[in-house]
């Protein structure tokens, strides 16, 4: 190819890895937020034994900085127009890409396993709300935030304290039927109704269950590692295309 040509493609080279470096810094930002969990579900994933959303969005903070970094350095590659520095980015983007596809597998591949059962979400707060052992407090927090952000109570609904047996029941009695936070709150959130929350009015209490909230959250958290994830993928991969016919064509 003219010289002329293959200064066309440099040009093309660096501008995709302009973009490159945007898309890496938009995934590192997006691992982040999921890490430090907003939302503030990591307890119900890590008793489980399935945090893999999480584990995969530290991944993606290494990768996306990563691909960051190389996508600089693919710039100056481009420029320097030297086979061997080409070569060696290209040998770093490869194995980013790797490390990138193992984020994605892992969350998508584990999310319904929290997502798509309600029963384990409920057994777990059934057991660990109101336990004083560290997880227990860890839960017991969780779900209040839950309840109050949500404006919901129970898993499915309400009636699930009183359906099932449990650390709550056992360490209150019959004196409560559900915790206070499953009360409809005041501007200073103080329990608007006490006593009618207690006695299941339905002006009072959230009647709503909270697992189509925490489903719709970990959702969030899935789309930006996965698949956010996987539409940088597709980008990087036809950006290494690209460069390989650079490296190709360079003397």
């Amino acid at each position: 190819m003219a010289s002329g040509g293959i200064l066309a493609l440099m040009v093309i080279v660096v501008i995709l890895n302009i973009f490159a470096a945007a898309t890496g810094l938009a995934l590192f930002a997006l691992a982040i937020w999921v890490v430090v969990d907003p939302y503030k579900l990591y307890p119900i994933a890590a008793i489980s034994g399935k945090d893999d959303i999480f584990a995969a969005a530290w991944i993606a903070i290494f990768t996306g900085f990563a691909y960051f970094c190389t996508a600089i350095f693919g710039i100056y590659a481009a420029l320097k127009r030297k086979r061997v520095l080409v070569l060696v980015y290209l040998l770093l983007m490869f194995i980013i890409f790797l490390f990138e596809c193992a984020s994605c597998i892992t969350a998508v591949t584990n999310r319904d396993y929290l997502i798509g059962n309600s029963n384990l979400v409920k057994n777990q707060m059934l057991k660990y709300y109101a336990d004083s052992s560290d997880q227990g407090r860890q839960i017991t927090g969780t779900w209040n935030k839950v309840m109050q952000d949500a404006q919901c109570c129970g898993t499915d609904s309400p009636l699930d304290w009183m359906d099932y047996n449990s650390t709550f029941r056992q360490t209150y009695g019959t004196k409560y039927h559900w915790p206070l936070n499953c009360c409809q709150r005041q501007n200073s959130f103080d329990a608007a109704d006490p006593v009618g929350c207690m006695l299941g009015q339905t002006s009072a209490i959230f009647n709503q269950g909270c697992f189509s909230y925490i489903q719709s959250m970990l959702h969030r958290y899935t789309w930006s590692v996965s698949w956010y994830g996987f539409a940088v993928q597709m980008y990087m991969f036809f950006l290494m295309l690209i460069v390989m016919v650079y490296f190709l064509l360079l003397e």
